[in-house]
């Protein structure tokens, strides 16, 4: 059995991740995306001794984790398993409030990689599942990679190859999918693989980045709702927030960070009408304040200890 400590792995950017979302002593966090913890701890020494936490994680494992890890902070920690597009309906059941930082790590843990029973991985042969935290009421509102794969049409499988995974040869792989389900069942990642295998050209397959590496990124994002969750909630989260908290994001890859960037920069600006508007008709008034003139990435330092830190990118604003 795996030593627990080193189940999830590191925090990424968590240096950063407190200079700039700064927390100070009784402000209350919601970490909706706890994993092992790691955030969390750091941000709990910062607000110390009052401040509490809301942690919400789908995954059953990373919150046996972060109990480990949180446990000195027991009377300011409230846990629960759900999507972090819910944190609503936690906040009205314990009555969370008031609310100085919101925090999530969009990242995948190296646990949940390496899980038989998500099929996430393109490197071990597993069922195409790929819902992050599977079990309980939520394996019955999401769909699994197995489902889409053999059951939705050619353009839909398509469409989410390309706009989630930005896949260039995403008809090449579903004209193979389509046409290996038509004889055979597609059920585990191990026929993906070779499926997508025997579509791209050779040259894809000896590039750095894996050639199934963005199939198998798109179907977990469709899988799990992953982009229409963050765009839901990060409206929901600022306007929760205290004057001044402090919301900090980190992504993985452009299409999170897209949202994230766009999100900040319209509710940056004091008007959003049309180039050209004589007069303001929007009303829309500026309500945060961008931290992050960048996304901050991982030092030099980081990335030795860390290779899986390179594509994270932290965003932070704070409320006004």
């Amino acid at each position: 059995m795996k030593d627990r400590t080193m189940y999830f792995h590191e925090p990424v950017l968590l240096d950063e991740v407190i200079n700039v979302i700064d927390p100070k002593q009784g402000e209350n966090l919601i970490d909706g995306t706890l994993g092992g913890g790691g955030h969390a701890e750091a941000i709990l020494k910062k607000t110390s001794p009052g401040g509490k936490m809301l942690g919400i994680d789908l995954d059953d494992e990373a919150l046996i984790e972060s109990k480990r890890r949180l446990e000195k902070y027991v009377d300011r920690v409230i846990l629960e398993k759900g999507n972090f597009v819910n944190f609503l309906e936690f906040t009205e059941k314990h009555n969370f409030h008031p609310i100085n930082i919101f925090f999530l790590d969009l990242g995948i843990s190296s646990q949940q990689l390496d899980s038989d029973s998500m099929g996430l991985s393109f490197l071990k042969n597993n069922l195409l599942d790929m819902r992050i935290g599977g079990g309980g009421s939520y394996d019955d509102e999401r769909i699994t990679a197995e489902q889409i794969i053999n059951n939705w049409s050619a353009d839909e499988i398509i469409k989410i190859l390309k706009d989630y995974g930005e896949e260039r040869y995403a008809k090449l792989i579903v004209r193979t999918i389509i046409s290996t389900r038509a004889e055979k069942k597609i059920e585990n990642t191990e026929q993906l693989v070779d499926i997508i295998s025997s579509s791209v050209p050779e040259r894809y397959k000896n590039q750095k980045i894996h050639y199934a590496t963005k199939t198998f990124q798109a179907l977990r994002i469709a899988v799990n709702q992953e982009l229409e969750s963050l765009q839901i909630v990060l409206p929901k989260a600022f306007e929760l927030l205290q004057s001044g908290g402090r919301i900090g994001i980190i992504s993985f890859h452009s299409l999170e960070d897209r949202i994230v960037k766009r999100f900040f920069q319209k509710e940056a600006k004091d008007c959003l009408c049309e180039v050209g508007t004589p007069t303001c008709v929007c009303n829309h008034k500026k309500s945060l304040e961008i931290l992050t003139k960048k996304p901050i990435t991982a030092s030099s330092e980081e990335l030795q200890k860390n290779p899986r830190s390179r594509s994270a990118k932290l965003r932070v604003a704070k409320k006004i």
